[in-house]
């Protein structure tokens, strides 16, 4: 079967600059490499052709040549004699694809860093508006005692993996290219144990408390979060280790409710208080402060204090209280308190219009409404 045009096998034109070349290559490379289609017989033959199409284009001499004189003008055999299929398109599929496939060069270092880790601390508004310091006892991993971190039993040794001879990764022939795999005996780390410690079980970590102090700054919110820096999962093979972040859950207030830096609350008052106007005395983070609560007041209307909410962390002014009325009606009434509240009701009933507007405009539209 004669041989596909180069560029026609790459999907590219023939004026591609380097970069497309390579592109499209990782693309063909990609959807027909061998083991993303291992029930396709074809696939193989495909990831074949586009590598010998890619071994000649991406080189300027041959790929001068073959625009020259075709398939002709470059070996025949490009790519597809046994001993430089290994080497030559063993390398190319390395250079391009060592960060997917664990390839590359020199092979992958075995040291990884540890992971990070998730403390939840609930604290009251007080303390989230004020700031605190406090202790946390949490679970990790620490290095084994017993073994030093090695692993090993007492008075034995890690050994280098003969597999892998320490390299942590082994190579794997697919007929003309090569995959770097991790080294299925040791892991990946370039070392077995023939004797494990007893302590550790051979990891080389045991789990462990430890008890740190966090500092809370002031206004932190809900799901805000602070990072102790390297409080996290040891590292693996000397890498560093993670971080842990301690994320702030804030325990509902019996008085408060919280909306970014401002405060909100409900302020329950009597009808006379309401009808006769007064003074009360308030609660706020910072103690207590008086509202006069003018004439008329009515049920929902809202009291202002600048400032009386939460200075947040990344801001610059504090937020404010709002003190939302609630007019009460009265319980377990006496009965001269409902001969009163009778006589109230009808005096005031004599002049709905002007003692009871809203009610009066109310029943007006109601009228009017069964009325036609």
């Amino acid at each position: 079967m004669a041989k596909r045009d180069y560029y026609e096998v790459l999907g590219i034109n023939r004026d591609a600059a380097e970069a497309d070349i390579k592109r499209a290559y990782r693309k063909l490379a990609m959807k027909w490499h061998p083991d993303r289609n291992p029930d396709n017989p074809k696939a193989e033959e495909h990831f074949k052709e586009a590598n010998e199409a890619y071994e000649v284009l991406s080189d300027a001499q041959k790929r001068g040549a073959y625009d020259q004189y075709g398939h002709a003008g470059v070996n025949p055999q490009a790519g597809m004699g046994a001993a430089g299929a290994a080497g030559g398109f063993g390398d190319i599929f390395n250079d391009i694809f060592g960060d997917i496939f664990g390839g590359g060069r020199g092979g992958r270092s075995n040291v990884f860093r540890g992971a990070d880790l998730r403390y939840n601390l609930e604290i009251t508004l007080e303390q989230a508006a004020h700031g605190f310091e406090t202790r946390i006892r949490i679970p990790t991993m620490a290095s084994c005692d017993t073994c030093r971190g090695s692993g090993a039993k007492a008075g034995t040794q890690p050994q280098t993996c003969p597999t892998c001879r320490g390299a942590g990764q082994v190579r794997v022939s697919q007929g003309p290219f090569s995959i770097a795999q991790t080294c299925p005996r040791c892991h990946g780390s370039g070392k077995i144990i023939p004797s494990p410690c007893a302590s550790c079980g051979g990891s080389g970590r045991v789990k462990h408390q430890k008890t740190l102090s966090v500092k809370i700054p002031a206004g932190v919110d809900e799901g805000d979060r602070v990072r102790l820096t390297g409080e996290g999962e040891p590292g693996v093979n000397g890498g560093p280790a993670g971080d842990l972040y301690v994320q702030t859950h804030i325990k509902a207030h019996p008085v408060f409710q919280r909306d970014h830096d401002d405060l909100h609350c409900e302020m329950p008052i009597s009808i006379s208080t309401a009808a006769l106007g007064g003074e009360i005395e308030i609660p706020t983070l910072d103690g207590s402060a008086r509202i006069k609560v003018p004439t008329e007041t009515q049920s929902g209307k809202t009291f202002r204090l600048r400032g009386k909410g939460i200075k947040g962390v990344r801001s610059h002014e504090p937020g404010d209280l709002f003190c939302h009325v609630v007019v009460e009606t009265p319980v377990n009434l006496t009965a001269r308190q409902k001969e009163l509240m009778h006589e109230f009701e009808t005096l005031s009933r004599q002049d709905m219009a002007r003692h009871n507007p809203r009610s009066k405009s109310w029943f007006d539209k109601v009228k009017e409404f069964f009325e036609g």
